[in-house]
Order: C-alpha cells, then structure tokens, then sequence
C-alpha cells in the first residue's frame, strides 16, 4: 500500500490531507468546549445544530463548485479554499455569540465542499493505474481513522499546556501546511469537453449522471445505509457508555476507537481483497453486514444487565466500522469506472453533496429519536433504514457488470478530449453515461 507514496506529487497530495485532517480535528474538539462556554447546558443544541450547517454546506456548494471547477486551475482551487479555511479559523477564537458560531461553521464547510470534490477527482489523475489508486482509496480511508483517534488525543495533550482557544492556531497551521503542499507540485490538467451548456446545467450534471448509472443509484443507497450506522455511533456512543452501561468518560473514547480500529482493519486489507473480488460483491456484503451489527446492537440495548454488554458494544462498534469501511473505500473506484474523465469532478461533488444529504436526515433521526423515545426506537429506526438501504443496493446494482464495448465518433472533432484519452476515434470501454455515449 505504501508503494503509492513514491509518487512525489501524490505524498505531498496525501500529506496535506493528513495535515488537513488533523487541524479539523483540533477544531471539533476546539468547537465543542467553546459552545460550552457561550451555551453551557444547551451545547448540545448548538453543536446540533452547527452539524446540520456543516451537512447543509456541503449538499449546497459542492454541486455548484463542480460546476464551474473546471474554469479555474485545480491548484488555485485546492489552495485558495485551504486559504479560505484557515482565515475562517483564525476568527473562531474571537466569537462572542451563537449566531456567530453558524456563520462561520457555514464559511468553513463551504470552503471544504469546494476542496474535498476537488482533491478526490484529482487522484485518479495522479495515480492512473487502478491497483495504485485502489491503493491510495486504502489510504485515504486510514487517514480519517487515524485522525479520529490521532486528534482528540493531541487536543488532550495540548489542553493540559493551553486553552483551547489556542487549539484553532493549530487548526489554522494544518490548513496553511496544507495549502503550501498543494501548491508545491504540478497537478495534471482536467480532461475538458467542449460544451455549451451553462453552468446551472453542469451543477446538475453530476446528480443526472447518479440517476442514469445503475452502480451509482446503487452507491446512493449504500451511502443511506453508512449514514445511518455512523449517525448511531457518532451521536449516540456517549449515551450508550455514560447512560446505558454507566461507564466512565474513558470509556467513551475506547468505544469510538474501537469503530475506528474496525475501519483501519479493513482498509488495510482491502488492496488485496479488490484485486480478487468484484467491488459489488464487497461493497453489498458491507452493507448487509451493517444490518446484522444493528441486530446485535438491538439484544444489547434491550437486555436489562449483564457484564456481556460492554465487551458486546465494542465488538458491534468494530463491526460497524469494519462495514462501512467496505462501503466507503471502493466508492471512488466505482465513480471513477462509471464516468468519463471529464465529468470526474461533477461526478465527486454530486456523490459529495448526495451522501452528504443522508447524514443530514440520519443525524436529527438518530439524536431525537433517541432523546424522545429511547435507544430501542433509535436503533429500530435506523437499522430499518440500513435494512431498506442494503436491499435497495442489492437490487438496483446489475449482478453482471457490462462488458467492454467498441464503437466510433465519428460527429467528434479529432482534438476532442475523449478520443485522445481513449487513444483514437474507434475504440472500446465500459459504457459511459456522459451525453458522448447514449448507445455505448
């Protein structure tokens, strides 16, 4: 898996997002103390509702930003919305009031839905051959386990010297770091097609493509059913160790390792598995696997004693983590296979802002449902969910993947992009659904 990293462009690529990760980390434990201070008993609701702005950001900005990407250089792109991020949390420290709080939340995540789609599209530029962007996918995936556990054990540290007004400057040395590791390499030129379509047909672009693909209206439900697995860990882990079982704080932590210790397993092993075992076979096994773990969470919650229970909620959490972890690194092999290079980054935002839209309708699920009905009514709703989801994959995904398929352009000019990428004006490759290709 580390082989990938001799590539000069894509380390330093990988390094920013590293670097990146671990700012934002800082900035959500930053965060949450300093809603204590402005809302003391009501925090919850503030962070609550700072989460749906961030959700809300990305569903809204990353399909506009994929639409008019490709007007502007991705480097000037990747570092301008770095840039923005940090100036962003520079005035973090100095906020005064709630409302405040929310806007800035909102500048931040928008600047994020412009990177993010952006630096995902990117990759498969960098590294062409497909087991080293599977490679890097693997990668990746580690990079948001690690600063899951890596961040808020640093914050700690770094909280037992400082305030944690202090922990923004970190937040912004990790934006600025990574802005100057973009900007040190040479990124690859997008593949553009000539077009005359504005840019609120382009915006949509990428949401038509996922309606059209047959793997991505699948990848759709897939997403639902990660988002509401991972909704019920991130909101609700603190109330099943603190409330449930009456653990101690500590414990909280080790439960979301354990999550992460799942994922990072699987992402480890992947590599391999993929070069053997068609994605969709994975990917659906990953989702189904995400029922059975809210079967087992149901007997955990319903029980009314026993030792067992904690030892069980660790294994469910790595089981969850583990299951989505077979969802989520795959995805970029798919989009990338379902869609041409010049609709990649349209193709990144859509998937961005659509499962984006899952977690914004799993959050408020999981956190109502279980402040006002109980953890049972949570865990039905939400594995009923991820139920429906998986079954939903299954069935919209074709079991056999189409086959290659030659065929000719002849209304292309010759310098069209397209027949350059694809070595001539006749050629061959898995249907595209890209407005080029309507009987490919």
């Amino acid at each position: 898996m580390l082989t990938t990293l001799r590539n000069r462009t894509y380390r330093r690529l990988f390094t920013a997002q590293l670097v990146a990760l671990t700012g934002t980390g800082l900035a959500t434990v930053a965060l949450a103390l300093l809603a204590y201070d402005l809302a003391g008993a009501h925090a919850g609701s503030v962070l609550g509702t700072a989460l749906a702005v961030k959700m809300a950001a990305y569903v809204v900005i990353a399909p506009a930003v994929g639409a008019v990407a490709h007007r502007v250089s991705r480097r000037a792109l990747l570092v301008g919305a770095d840039l923005t991020r940090a100036g962003v949390a520079l005035l973090l420290p100095f906020v005064g009031e709630v409302w405040q709080v929310y806007v800035l939340i909102f500048l931040l995540q928008a600047a994020s839905a412009a990177f993010t789609p952006a630096f995902q599209a990117v990759i498969p530029d960098v590294l062409p051959a497909e087991h080293d962007y599977t490679r890097a996918l693997s990668l990746s995936r580690l990079a948001y386990d690690l600063e899951s556990l890596f961040s808020p054990a640093l914050a700690a540290a770094l909280l037992s010297l400082v305030t944690y007004n202090w922990l923004f400057l970190g937040t912004v040395a990790g934006f600025l770091a990574s802005a100057a590791l973009v900007a040190s390499v040479v990124l690859p030129k997008p593949v553009i097609a000539p077009s005359t379509n504005g840019s609120c047909t382009k915006a949509t672009s990428g949401f038509r493509r996922f309606l059209a693909v047959p793997q991505l209206r699948a990848l759709l439900a897939l997403d639902l059913a990660v988002a509401a697995a991972g909704a019920m860990v991130t909101v609700n882990t603190v109330v099943y160790v603190r409330e449930l079982l009456g653990r101690s704080t500590t414990d909280v932590a080790l439960a979301l390792g354990a999550f992460g210790a799942g994922s990072m397993g699987v992402a480890l092993l992947l590599p391999r598995v993929l070069e053997r075992v068609p994605d969709r076979a994975v990917m659906l096994r990953g989702a189904l696997l995400l029922t059975v773990a809210f079967v087992a969470l149901g007997v955990i919650t319903s029980a009314g004693g026993g030792s067992w229970r904690w030892p069980g909620l660790l294994t469910a959490w790595v089981v969850f983590g583990g299951a989505c972890s077979m969802v989520l690194t795959p995805t970029g092999r798919l989009i990338r296979r379902a869609t041409s290079a010049e609709g990649r980054t349209s193709a990144f935002a859509a998937q961005f802002s659509l499962s984006h839209s899952c977690w914004l309708l799993t959050y408020p699920l999981a956190g109502w449902l279980g402040a006002t009905a109980g953890l049972r009514s949570a865990v039905l709703a939400l594995g009923a969910v991820a139920l429906t989801a998986a079954l939903l994959a299954v069935r919209l995904w074709p079991a056999q993947e189409s086959a290659a398929v030659e065929h000719e352009h002849p209304d292309l000019p010759a310098e069209h992009p397209h027949l350059a990428a694809a070595g001539g004006r006749r050629h061959s490759h898995r249907p595209l659904h890209d407005g080029l290709h309507a009987h490919a």
